[in-house]
């Protein structure tokens, strides 16, 4: 598991591209994965803390698809 981009690193065809297909995802266990394999990720996007947009995350084939308020928590 690794983090190929996030919304603003890439265009809206391709944004769209990547979320054909997609379906809903449970919030708990997509950010229980993030921190087991990127800890650094799940510190930097605050995750432990309650994220409005959870209900919108969404999986397909090929990506785990997070949404989240893209505030960033600094330490």
């Amino acid at each position: 598991m690794y983090l190929e981009c996030d919304c603003s690193q890439i265009s809206i065809e391709e944004w769209e591209r990547k979320m054909k297909g997609n379906r809903p995802i449970n919030y708990d266990w997509l950010v229980k994965k993030i921190k087991k394999h990127l800890p650094e990720l799940y510190e930097g996007l605050c995750l432990k803390y309650y994220n409005p947009y959870q209900d919108k995350c969404r999986s397909n084939k090929r990506y785990y698809i997070l949404v989240h308020s893209a505030i960033e928590c600094r330490y």
